[in-house]
């Protein structure tokens, strides 16, 4: 009998997206433990251009030494296909969605993926395939830092930059939902309608006004687009207040510390946990939590998904197509 194979979309060199080829490779098989999903869909989140490009935006100690050939992909949406030794929790044929492995080797743009079970959660009721690979990653920033790490105390006021984006745009519900009295999103004019629509109280379009001009005494504020000119958010911040980066970002800590604001980094990153995408999945299905879609792509085109990506400015998720069903 010859190996088992499948599709799937392997970087071969660090670079461009052009390095992503659709190709016929082997199928993994389930160890201990772990589970074969057939995969319907798979999202696209910032981690798989950066390490599509070497990971070089990273300082070099804290970049993971990967080598290709790689498949990428952390967020996956499918059906249990098998199940490796001493797996009791799912059978073949659930409908499971994940983040899987991160932050460890990726593997979920392909036809077949191999997940550790408790990375996988039952797939919302309430959403399709596509939908639901749009969750894992960015809904469990979003879930497990204001659930976890601010256990829940987000303050009366919660400013997110970058609120029309795949963390962005939970993060705006999932602080409303942990009892934020005010939210207020940032992002460019059109996206107003769309984050009105998720519940933010207040909308400013920062291609007219910068939120630093206009925005005061923030209790907490979720940055998720960071960078080298992340200090300028600083006076929209009160004193006592925090700032939570989703991204590395310069924050000026001396001037910070002096407002007496804490900036909250360092201290926690999203991790793979199919008991709390689960309890994500029931605010979903609840209707509490929505799930924005950019675009969709076919997986032969994932090269084309990762330019399109980065051209930023997007209203929730990337989402590869693997499957028809």
């Amino acid at each position: 009998m010859g190996t088992a194979t499948m599709r799937a979309v392997r970087l071969h060199a660090f670079g461009e997206p052009e390095e992503l080829v659709y190709e016929e490779v082997p199928r993994p098989a389930p160890g201990p433990g772990e589970v074969l999903v057939r995969v319907h869909a798979a999202g696209i989140n910032p981690p798989d251009w950066y390490a599509r490009r070497g990971f070089v935006n990273f300082p070099v100690r804290l970049r993971p030494t990967w080598a290709p050939p790689l498949i990428l992909g952390s967020d996956i949406s499918g059906v249990v296909a098998a199940l490796g030794e001493g797996v009791t929790t799912w059978q073949p044929g659930d409908e499971v969605f994940g983040l899987v492995n991160f932050p460890g080797l990726p593997s979920g743009y392909a036809e077949y993926a191999v997940a550790p079970a408790t990375h996988l959660a039952g797939r919302p009721r309430s959403l399709g395939h596509i939908e639901a690979a749009a969750v894992p990653m960015a809904g469990l920033t979003a879930y497990q830092f204001v659930f976890e790490h601010l256990r829940s105390r987000p303050g009366r006021t919660v400013l997110v930059n970058g609120a029309a984006g795949g963390v962005g745009h939970f993060a705006v519900q999932l602080v409303k939902a942990a009892g934020a009295e005010e939210v207020i999103g940032v992002a460019s004019g059109r996206h107003e309608e769309f984050l009105r629509g998720l519940g933010v109280d207040r909308f400013v379009d920062y291609t007219r006004t910068p939120a630093e001009e206009v925005v005061r005494d923030a209790d907490l504020l979720i940055d998720t687009v960071g960078g080298p000119e992340a200090h300028r958010l600083l006076p929209t911040v009160r004193r006592g207040g925090r700032i939570a980066p989703v991204f590395l970002g310069e924050y000026h800590r001396e001037r910070a510390a002096a407002l007496g604001i804490t900036i909250n980094d360092g201290m926690w990153q999203v991790r793979s946990s199919g008991s709390d995408l689960a309890a994500l999945a029931e605010l979903l299905d609840t209707g509490k939590v929505r799930v924005g879609i950019d675009r969709v792509f076919p997986l032969r085109e994932a090269a084309a998904a990762h330019r399109h990506a980065e051209q930023g400015h997007l209203q929730g998720k990337i989402v590869l197509r693997v499957a028809d069903r």
